[in-house]
């Protein structure tokens, strides 16, 4: 099965806290990630494309795969490159 998300990558679980809120208040997600993520995705508005298991981090796939499309984390994911929110697109 493939999926397709979108995330925002912060090195700090404050700066991920931070931009949760801003979510969670109304902000576009693909704003935010073009604003604050640090991954190269973040010009197309944090857009990972589709995957299967096993291409991404084990910790990020639990989390998307886990997800319903649409939906966004609720918290931020820690992986060895930082914090993620997630958003699963598809």
């Amino acid at each position: 099965m493939k999926v397709r998300a979108s995330h925002i990558l912060v090195q700090h679980q404050y700066e991920a806290e931070d931009i949760l809120r801003a979510l969670q208040a109304g902000k576009s997600f693909e704003d935010m990630a073009k604003k604050f993520s640090k991954c190269p995705s973040a010009t197309q508005g944090g857009d990972l494309g589709y995957f299967k298991r096993g291409r991404m981090d084990e910790d990020f796939e639990d989390h998307v795969f886990a997800l319903q499309v649409g939906q966004t984390s609720s918290k931020p994911v820690r992986t060895k490159f930082g914090y993620h929110l997630i958003k699963r697109t598809a």
